[in-house]
């Protein structure tokens, strides 16, 4: 009997080109809800605080909210849902891409599959865990490559919008935020444009990383 020569079954691959589009589709919904916040901000800022004060008058009493900070209640809710579904699209994609690079590379993660939601939350790993999954992703199957400047790029606008209390994740509740549009809304501007420019960072790492992935596919499908 002759023995022919086969090439190796190819690895079992999840279709992320799906899972990557609806990740940068929710990306732009969450950048538009943050511009919405910044438009807010700034309406908050030119109408100035009303007479009667802060919505947040100390001692645990609050005054009828106006119209205009009504409004920015409801546009503050619809963005922070709209950036909660985004967060968990983005970690679905995430999920598919790590399965995709171990099934190419032959080699586990660097993190375990713990790390890809914890690293997010857990204090102190959080600043530099959820880069190293991504990173690890890109890595394992280009060892050669160097890694994509606009990874370090989102990294770096993520942990801005992390700092202060005043992007990402608010420290102060709405009515609070409310009062700092009265009295200083530069820094919430500031804080509105480094998450908007974040959001824009992570729809072209989720581009560049899908791509580079799926042409290394296609290619060993020649």
């Amino acid at each position: 009997m002759i023995e022919q020569n086969s090439a190796p079954p190819a690895p079992a691959l999840r279709p992320v080109r799906g899972a990557a589009r609806c990740a940068i589709a929710f990306l732009a919904l969450a950048g538009a809800a943050w511009v919405a916040r910044a438009v807010w901000h700034i309406r908050l800022a030119v109408a100035g605080q009303p007479a009667s004060g802060p919505p947040d008058q100390g001692d645990g009493v609050h005054r009828p909210l106006n119209t205009l900070e009504d409004s920015y209640h409801l546009v503050a809710s619809v963005g922070s849902a709209v950036t909660a579904v985004c967060v968990i699209v983005f970690l679905l994609w995430l999920d598919r891409m790590r399965d995709n690079a171990k099934a190419l590379s032959g080699t586990d993660p660097r993190y375990g599959d713990a790390w890809l939601w914890l690293g997010w939350i857990l204090p102190v790993v959080n600043l530099w865990i959820p880069w190293g999954v991504i990173a690890d992703v890109h890595r394992s199957v280009f060892p050669e490559r160097p890694l994509p400047a606009v990874v370090n790029w989102w990294w770096g606008l993520w942990l801005a919008g992390l700092a202060g209390g005043m992007g990402i994740i608010y420290s102060d509740d709405t009515d609070e935020v409310i009062a700092s549009a009265y009295s200083g809304v530069l820094s919430l501007l500031g804080a509105d444009l480094v998450i908007i420019a974040a959001a824009g960072a992570a729809a072209l790492m989720i581009h560049t990383l899908t791509t580079a992935q799926q042409e290394h596919v296609a290619g060993r499908g020649r």
